[in-house]
């Protein structure tokens, strides 16, 4: 019980509110005025009707667990702190794995990639102050990648907040911008509706993240919290008598009623849907296009359509599909109708574009880049998403506010019979080999200095094993794999977001190790993006979640300089170094192997492999890559 204040009583003898109070008792029992409001203020007439059991042992962290554990919850990510910990023990004991790691943003990235796979709530655990702050980033992620986390944050106690206790800041300011959802806990009573309501918001309408800010005696027991309170011994003057049975008071409120039995089953969620007339409209529109074409986002994965029934509603529509975000993989490694190349080219000559969850920010050119003539469907739960730049540089023919893959299903079930224009799939998958083959064969150039990143690529692809999950965290090298590597299904690509943040791949990595342990998890890390997370080697070491990095060693923040360099001449800021990565994974309990110029790839890479699956242990393959002109004119914002 660090966290709690040396000495309560002593602080609060002399506080100001308590003098009013003993002034506001004297008044309102010499002059019988204000009573009922009296009573009121402090609680007294609900403590007098649930008396409080002073002896019991059990404690608010253990009703957080039984919240949890009730909505399904497995895991809790965590960095611990004695704000939290009777959280952390008590969901320990109800069979909840408690999975610790070396950084809080890596926790909110674990939970993240969790809520992602699972269909469920990722939920994270951090202390209070600095153990809060250090997962802003990585909340403000989720919040853009529509995620629902839970975020749970311990807090000084309600008494002393801003009277300068250990790690007391205003912590609701914080995440308020970043939330849909929060509360400070201020009884125990109040910790069950408080985390069901809360679990419920993560994921109605837009998913998203919702913090809860629990003090920290709401989650001691009885004992313990009066013992630190100095709420015992017998006051002598008339303010000390007051200040004790201020005290006493505030002590009871917080555990007036804890323990009668409340209901912790899962609240329903409120998610929007098409209407029937919307769908059928957007039936009418498809029904008579000539070259349609679908735009996906991640929104698309989203419970409660599975991802596997969105699959076969595209594949029985038979329109051309152009994946990004969650959806990468939807359609498996080889689809006839997933498109990846010249996406530019397809939206300018399409004349029925569906927006299915993409939003027409940076990564649709704000809008600019749809075709003028076209009709446009957009799908979105959000409705500042559906309509994003629709003032400037577009506008939806039809905007549905409402669940998408629940109206790709229903889209599909109306247009029975229909038949996409073979040749305007064929024309879009021409472009697609045509493309390719040129990739391919830029692949084969040699740059100045050790090997080509495309090459590398190829040849990973080519040994991926169908159950394979790629987690993306990086710039240039990142951006390469992108167009080169084919996630192998549904929910088998993970990516920071509309966010562009670096520093997922730890977290993401062993979140989604954790949801498939048969899995063989590949980090694609750029050598900048790698110094944000190795250190979580060990996390992978400790709790047996065994994964693969594959790093882009160009010795340098690429993307940037690729802008940088040839408009202000100067790489400041943007060198780094070839650093031995591998030998640091391997003091952190993983293997490291080193590939350069004159090694085999495809060997290499099959070493890696085989350590990974005979070893049972994580492993880092740090790839020496020189120059590639395959992003040259790319723009990173």
């Amino acid at each position: 019980m660090s966290d709690f204040l040396p000495s309560w009583a002593t602080r609060l003898k002399m506080d100001e509110q308590l003098v009013a109070f003993a002034t506001l008792f004297v008044s309102t029992a010499v002059i019988g005025l204000g009573i009922g409001a009296l009573l009121s203020k402090f609680h007294l007439p609900y403590i007098w009707a649930h008396p409080v059991d002073k002896k019991s042992k059990r404690h608010g962290g253990e009703l957080v667990a039984e919240v949890l554990k009730a909505h399904g919850v497995q895991y809790v990510f965590t960095l611990p702190g004695g704000h939290i910990s009777p959280i952390l023990v008590a969901s320990e004991k109800l069979g909840i794995r408690i999975v610790d790691t070396r950084h809080e943003a890596s926790a909110v990235f674990a939970a993240d990639a969790v809520a992602r796979m699972s269909g469920s709530v990722g939920v994270a655990a951090v202390t209070a102050g600095p153990g809060l702050t250090n997962t802003v980033t990585a909340v403000k992620n989720a919040q853009m990648a529509e995620s629902p986390v839970l975020l749970i944050g311990g807090a000084a106690a309600s008494i002393l907040k801003g009277r300068g206790a250990l790690q007391d800041i205003d912590q609701m300011s914080l995440f308020k911008p970043l939330c849909k959802y929060c509360a400070t806990v201020i009884s125990i009573r109040d910790i069950v509706p408080v985390v069901c309501r809360a679990l419920k918001e993560a994921q109605s309408g837009t998913p998203g993240p919702v913090f809860i800010e629990f003090p920290i005696d709401v989650l001691y027991p009885y004992e313990l919290v009066a013992k630190e309170l100095g709420a015992g011994g017998e006051g002598k003057s008339f303010v000390q008598k007051i200040v004790k049975w201020y005290l006493s008071n505030y002590l009871d409120n917080l555990f007036a009623g804890a323990w009668e039995p409340r209901d912790t089953r899962p609240l329903k969620l409120n998610i929007p849907f098409a209407s029937g007339d919307t769908v059928e409209k957007c039936v009418e529109i498809i029904s008579n296009a000539k070259k349609p074409v679908f735009i996906f986002g991640s929104q698309a994965t989203l419970p409660p359509t599975p991802v596997d029934v969105l699959r076969r509603s595209l594949e029985k529509l038979g329109i051309p599909c152009f994946l990004g975000g969650m959806t990468r993989g939807l359609l498996g490694q080889k689809s006839k109708i997933q498109m990846r190349q010249r996406r530019r080219d397809a939206l300018k000559e399409a004349d029925v574009i569906i927006l299915a969850g993409a939003v027409c920010d940076f990564r649709l050119s704000y809008g600019r880049g749809l075709g003028r003539k076209a009709k446009i469907i957009a799908v979105n739960r959000n409705k500042e998403q559906l309509y994003k730049n629709a003032d400037m540089f577009w506008k939806p023919t039809v905007a549905v506010l409402g669940d998408v893959g629940t109206f790709v299903r229903d889209l599909a079930a109306g247009l029975v019979g229909y038949e996409c224009d073979p040749e305007w799939v064929s024309t879009l998958r021409e472009r697609d080999v045509e493309k390719e083959a040129a990739n391919k064969k830029m692949a084969e150039e040699l740059p100045d200095v050790h090997l080509n990143p495309m090459k590398v690529f190829n040849e990973l692809e080519e040994l991926l094993p169908s159950n394979s999950i790629l987690v993306a965290d990086g710039g240039d090298f990142v951006a390469t794999a992108a167009y080169i590597l084919r996630p192998r299904g549904p929910l088998t690509w993970l990516d920071p977001g509309a966010f562009g943040t670096l520093g997922v791949g730890g977290g993401f990595a062993l979140g989604a190790k954790l949801c498939r342990p048969e899995s063989e998890v590949w980090i694609i890390y750029g050598d900048g993006s790698l110094g944000y997370s190795l250190i979580e080697f060990d996390t992978y070491t400790r709790h047996k979640t065994p994964v693969i990095a594959l790093i882009g060693n160009d010795a340098g923040w690429t993307q940037i300089a690729r802008e940088q360099v040839p408009t202000f001449g100067s790489s400041v800021g943007c060198d780094l170094a070839h650093c031995d990565y591998h030998k640091a994974a391997e003091g952190l309990g993983a293997r490291g192997i080193l590939i350069g110029r004159g090694d085999s790839i495809t060997d290499k890479l099959k070493e890696v492999q085989n350590i990974y699956k005979e070893g049972g242990v994580s492993v880092l393959a740090n790839v020496l890559i020189g120059k590639s002109k395959f992003r040259e004119g790319s723009i990173s914002v």
